[in-house]
C-alpha cells in the first residue's frame, strides 16, 4: 500500500454530504448540515459509501488503495491481531509525520490522553459493533503546549474471513501547523463527535433518525437507528 507525501493535503471547502452533531437537538431532527471539513475525509467516506452499496460495510478486500491514492498520507487501517486491542495495521506518511515516527504496530488508544482514552475505547466498540462510522473533532497536543485541530474519521469494514483488518480512517490537521513532523504531538484528546453513514448510500445524508426514535445506550453511547431495515443482512 504506497502512500503519498505529508505535503499532499487539502482542505475541503464545499462538501454535499449532509451530518448532524452527536447529543444535540439537530440531531434528533434528523440532517443538520454539518459538512466533513477536510477534503480527505471526504474523499474516503464517499468511496467507502460506494463500495458498501446496499449493506452495512465493505470487506478490507473491497478497499483498492489506487482508487484513494490522493488521500493515501492521511489514511489509516486499524486491525486486530490476536490482541485485545486495535492497532495500526498500516499509516499513511502524513499521519506518521503528526507524531514525527511511524506507528504501525502501536495501539490506537494509546495516542490518547487519559481523560479521552475511554471515550475512544467505547467508540471503537460503537464503530465494529453497530457497523457505524464516525466523524470526531479532535485537538492534538505537542510538549511545548501548542495545538492543532485534527479531523478523525473512523469507518468499519466488514470480516471476510480472512482480514483481520477492521476499520479504515483518516487523520488529519484542518491546517497544517508548521512544525508539522518535526514535533510530535503527544498527546489527542477528543472534542466533538458525529456518527455517520447509519444510511444507505443513494438516500439522502446520514443521519441518526427523526425526533421521535428512541435511542438505544451501547457503551457509553447513545445510537439512533438511521434508514436499515431490520432484514438487511450484512456480506462481504
Amino acid at each position: 500500500m504506497r502512500h503519498g507525501p505529508c505535503s499532499q493535503r487539502n482542505v475541503a471547502t464545499k462538501a454535499p454530504e449532509c451530518l448532524s452533531r452527536w447529543g444535540t437537538d439537530a440531531t434528533r431532527r434528523g440532517c443538520a448540515g454539518t459538512a466533513l471539513k477536510h477534503a480527505s475525509t471526504q474523499t474516503l467516506f464517499d468511496y467507502w459509501n460506494r463500495r458498501r452499496g446496499r449493506r452495512w460495510a465493505p470487506a478490507r478486500s473491497e478497499i483498492d488503495p489506487g482508487d484513494i491514492r490522493h488521500v493515501l498520507a492521511d489514511t489509516f487501517l486499524l486491525a486486530s491481531d490476536f490482541v485485545d486491542d486495535l492497532r495500526f495495521r498500516l499509516a499513511g506518511t502524513g499521519v506518521c509525520a503528526l507524531f514525527a515516527r511511524e506507528i504501525k504496530g502501536e495501539a490506537f488508544s494509546s495516542l490518547w490522553s487519559e481523560t479521552s482514552r475511554e471515550q475512544i475505547e467505547n467508540l471503537l466498540a460503537v464503530v465494529l459493533d453497530e457497523k457505524v462510522g464516525v466523524v470526531a473533532g479532535v485537538l492534538g497536543r505537542i510538549e511545548s503546549g501548542m495545538d492543532v485541530e485534527l479531523e478523525l474519521l473512523l469507518l468499519p469494514l466488514a470480516f471476510d474471513g480472512r482480514s483481520r483488518v477492521r476499520a479504515v480512517g483518516v487523520l488529519a490537521p484542518l491546517t497544517p501547523p508548521y512544525w508539522l513532523g518535526d514535533q510530535p504531538i503527544s498527546e489527542l484528546n477528543l472534542r466533538t463527535l458525529r456518527h455517520i453513514g447509519r444510511e444507505q448510500s443513494g438516500i439522502g445524508g446520514p443521519h441518526f433518525g427523526e425526533a421521535q426514535e428512541e435511542p438505544r445506550r451501547r457503551h457509553g453511547f447513545l445510537v439512533y437507528s438511521g434508514g436499515r431495515e431490520p432484514d438487511d443482512k450484512l456480506t462481504g
